[in-house]
């Protein structure tokens, strides 16, 4: 079976084609991206404004027509924080609905930690024992561990890094260290309120982070690992990354995306995602961790593939998030099909 992934974040949709098959893990056959920068057009009453919502129809149907032309069985399309969050999110998916067809669903912040979760331990396999899960996000932090194909205790806090520099920074680099110092108190007050009970777990056998914030970070301060002709870990150290927060700091949008691993497009937010990977590190006592090339697409398909071979369903133990009725539905995420 060919399905078709459409992830609608707060920077790109983002369509992602596999080849799935019982007992394999999924085989990608095209990738496509199209930028519609939801989180920079939401106010601060977290209404998306209507050129936005124009941005995410385009986008939505340019990604079923290339999932068309691909020749895709099945089509699931999902968004994050950035549409869910928002106080017009009804009305956006409404419009793409009208427009498009597909019904766009979305998960629970604590849903794509699950599923995050799912497509890291698929990457690492058992041998990586209890797994500490981090992924930054545009909008939210995911944190999730477990010993298990999907975790014990999953949480997602609004610790994005794309929502923090909107929130807590000055939109003109370089940025001061009073700014720096406010964003660090408050990313360590939330983490501090909200992860007690995952602090309280055994310690964990692996820590892997997935997502671009980390991964980019990684290349800057990290290290690379062996990676016998598969994508390339990185090894980041709490250590190793400290000495960057000032450094991005100090530095302008141009030049931070002058340094190695930093992209034009998110050195604005880079400081954020170093302050909250910093923060979540210490808090978690992570001295180091290892990047993981797999994330929220990944383990939505494997998720899928789990369904298919009759897998009972995950274990209802995330904290704050119900048992679903059918753990192959993601929360009003419909998989329909292509022919749209």
């Amino acid at each position: 079976m060919r399905c078709g992934v459409i992830d609608i974040g707060s920077r790109t949709v983002h369509l992602m084609i596999a080849e799935l098959a019982p007992g394999r893990p999924p085989e990608s056959v095209a990738s496509w991206k199209q930028p519609v920068r939801v989180a920079e057009a939401t106010d601060r009453q977290g209404v998306i404004r209507p050129d936005a919502i124009r941005s995410l129809v385009g986008a939505v149907t340019a990604s079923a027509a290339a999932a068309l032309a691909h020749h895709v069985d099945r089509l699931i399309p999902f968004a994050t924080s950035a549409v869910r969050d928002a106080t017009n999110r009804d009305a956006v998916l409404g419009e793409i609905e009208a427009a498009t067809g597909i019904r766009v669903g979305f998960m629970t912040g604590e849903e794509e930690a699950r599923l995050t979760f799912r497509a890291a331990r698929g990457w690492l396999g058992w041998s990586a024992g209890r797994i500490l899960l981090l992924d930054i996000g545009g909008g939210s932090l995911e944190i999730a561990c477990g010993p298990g194909r999907y975790p014990d205790l999953a949480v997602s806090l609004p610790l994005g890094a794309d929502r923090l520099t909107r929130h807590h920074l000055p939109d003109a680099t370089p940025v001061k260290k009073r700014d720096v110092q406010a964003l660090r108190r408050h990313v360590r007050s939330v983490l501090g309120q909200c992860t007690a009970e995952l602090r309280a777990q055994p310690a964990p056998a692996s820590c892997v982070a997935t997502s671009r914030a980390f991964t980019q970070l990684a290349r800057l301060a990290g290290k690379p690992q062996p990676h016998n002709g598969l994508p390339a870990p990185h090894m980041l150290s709490r250590k190793d990354l400290g000495p960057w927060v000032p450094q991005l700091a100090a530095k302008t949008d141009e030049q931070r995306a002058r340094l190695r691993g930093i992209s034009a497009s998110r050195a604005h937010q880079s400081l954020a995602g170093a302050i909250v990977a910093e923060a979540v590190m210490e808090v978690m006592e992570v001295e180091r961790l290892t990047t993981c090339p797999w994330g929220l697409r990944e383990g939505v398909l494997l998720d899928y593939v789990s369904g298919l071979e009759g897998e009972p369903p995950a274990p209802p133990a995330l904290t704050s998030l119900p048992a679903p009725a059918d753990h192959r539905r993601l929360h009003g995420i419909e998989a329909v099909s292509a022919d749209v």
